[in-house]
């Protein structure tokens, strides 16, 4: 396809789009989606359209319906299924027979991917579900079986006592996680392994026991070097858009709860109108994950050079 033809094309369907804003939202959306795989079609034929393709721009959707789109939009709903993969795959990939220490385990959720370890469960044992009634709460939280009932940065365990620390989604919940970093740099043996993961930005949850929003991560590159780790591998879990489209997920709860605001169908379909951008701006590459995301997985080495 020659350049002066895909600009054609593009000059044809630019004249089309006005016509589209005054269609019914059903028709929009199908003419749009088709819209958006010629794009990436015109991309991939070819890197001359420039400018030609940059200056297209959707024309404003109105009276979209949900139920005139077929496809289930996703983007919003994937939070802690990548971090529990990501921890499962590290637990998994330890030599049979390790000490492992999981650090606030709650209700133990990943105990089932230790039966190879020696597993040591830890916590502190003052949050049964209904916390101070403020934020998001579980309702229901069982904590029965613990191993060790103890605030986390003093742990009645010698030194270099354990292989492996597991901490997941802990540290916004402590007032000290500086003090958590060097009880574990002081449990675990040289060489030993740290998994760890915190929220880059989280609501009220667990109150009274929310102490921190979340973690960038400079404070894991800056504090973990300063007790005594070495960062084997750090990844973002979600992105700018994906945590955004999460809290419009959310919106129409929080608006009847705190501002007694019932949404109206045109105003649920307005958030299901927003959810569907952000899943199309999602569909192609970008690094938003490093302005705001879902949090940072973190494994970590005790270094015998500390």
């Amino acid at each position: 396809m020659t350049q002066s033809k895909q600009i054609e094309l593009i000059q044809q369907l630019e004249a089309a789009q006005q016509r589209i804003a005054a269609m019914e939202s059903s028709k929009f959306w199908k003419l749009r989606n088709i819209w958006v795989k010629f794009k990436r079609f015109l991309k991939s034929e070819s890197n001359q359209l420039g400018e030609a393709t940059k200056v297209f721009d959707y024309p404003v959707i109105t009276n979209l319906e949900a139920r005139d789109i077929p496809k289930p939009i996703q983007i919003g709903t994937i939070n802690e299924q990548p971090r529990n993969q990501w921890i499962e795959q590290q637990l998994r990939a330890l030599p049979a027979g390790l000490r492992i220490l999981d650090a606030g385990c709650g209700e133990q959720q990943h105990r089932k991917f230790c039966q190879h370890l020696n597993y040591v469960g830890q916590d502190f044992d003052s949050y049964h579900g209904q916390g101070d009634l403020k934020g998001l709460q579980m309702g229901n939280w069982d904590q029965s079986n613990i191993d060790i009932i103890s605030d986390i940065v003093a742990i009645p365990e010698p030194d270099q006592s354990f292989d492996v620390i597991l901490c997941s989604e802990v540290f916004e919940h402590l007032p000290d996680p500086l003090g958590a970093l060097k009880e574990f740099e002081r449990l675990l043996v040289l060489g030993g392994k740290l998994i760890l993961t915190a929220p880059f930005c989280s609501l009220t949850h667990f109150s009274p026991y929310h102490f921190y929003s979340g973690f960038n991560k400079y404070f894991y590159e800056t504090n973990l070097r300063k007790y005594g780790f070495e960062i084997l591998e750090i990844e973002t879990n979600g992105n700018f858009f994906e945590y955004v489209a999460q809290e419009l997920r959310r919106i129409s709860y929080v608006a009847q709860r705190y501002a007694n605001y019932n949404f109206s169908e045109l105003e649920h379909n307005t958030i299901y109108q927003s959810l569907s951008l952000l899943e199309i701006i999602n569909q192609e590459p970008n690094n938003s994950e490093e302005l705001l995301c879902f949090g940072y997985h973190v494994l970590a080495e005790k270094s015998i050079n500390h």
